[in-house]
């Protein structure tokens, strides 16, 4: 029989949040796969875990999930964790999971600390419905899709993003969403140093373009409160063109008014109306 894949999740900072199953479980395992061994190591040493630690992470070979999956085929337990709350919450640990269930291995969840829940917890924004984004590209149209993203989000957006990015976050958003939408930072949370700090964009920005930000940040932005406005669909290319011809334009203006209208290329508008 296959081992089981446990799917552990580990405190945000402080180890007395680790549940006694956790605890258990990482004691009772063959090996843990770990995005950062060395920080996983405390965590083992601390529960008493004598577990092997292999390093598994975004630029791990394929032979560190063979390995795993060997493990795993031969009637060995393995824990998959992450630095710090739940794995595969914007990390790689998704691809072991389906890799496992592949080969019909027991996937198991021993749930626990996550960022995403905790920041929400003490936002005061509503978390009934929520949008969860990760860490947005750092530059790019990417980037710019999903900023528009949270400024048209009905609901409650949580993003991650490094404490040296935070100022230009809070810039971005400004400029999509506008200067007095809500947000929330949270900082090192569940540790010595945690910090929530709660405003407006504007606020928010203005602050951390002096105050410099250390340790895990998450951000909680409010939602709009009301559905994103449906765009209507472009005009149907041939009807539009009809409706101009007979209005006496050219056929010169009616494929430049059709290029702007319908989004199709000033060829293909004209191709069409000279067709018409």
């Amino acid at each position: 029989m296959a081992g089981t894949l446990y799917v552990v999740a580990t405190p945000l900072g402080n180890l007395e949040d680790l549940s006694p199953r956790a605890a258990a479980t990482l004691r009772g395992v063959t090996a843990v796969a770990a995005e950062d061994t060395r920080r996983s190591k405390t965590l083992l040493v601390h529960v008493g875990s004598e577990a092997e630690l292999i390093s598994f992470h975004a630029h791990s070979s394929d032979s560190a999930a063979r390995r795993i999956l060997h493990l795993l085929g031969t009637g060995k337990d393995v824990a998959l964790v992450t630095d710090a709350g739940t794995p595969t919450v914007s990390d790689p640990g998704a691809s072991l999971v389906a890799a496992a269930r592949e080969r019909d291995v027991p996937v198991v969840s021993i749930p626990g600390p996550t960022a995403v829940a905790a920041a929400l917890g003490v936002s005061g924004l509503p978390a009934d419905r929520y949008v969860f984004l990760g860490f947005l590209p750092r530059k790019g149209s990417e980037r710019r899709r999903l900023l528009e993203v949270i400024a048209v989000s009905e609901w409650t957006v949580v993003v991650f993003e490094s404490p040296n990015r935070v100022n230009e976050l809070f810039q971005d958003l400004v400029a999509v969403c506008g200067e007095e939408r809500c947000a929330v930072l949270a900082r090192e949370l569940t540790k010595v140093f945690e910090e929530t700090r709660a405003g407006t964009l504007v606020e928010l920005a203005d602050y951390y373009a002096q105050a410099p930000v250390r340790g895990e940040v998450t951000v909680v932005v409010s939602g709009t409160g009301r559905p994103p406005r449906e765009e209507p669909p472009p005009p149907d290319p041939e009807a539009r063109a009809r409706t101009l011809l007979a209005q006496g334009m050219s056929r010169r203006d009616v494929a430049d008014r059709l290029a702007e209208e319908t989004g199709i290329s000033r060829n293909s508008a004209y191709r069409l109306v000279n067709e018409l």
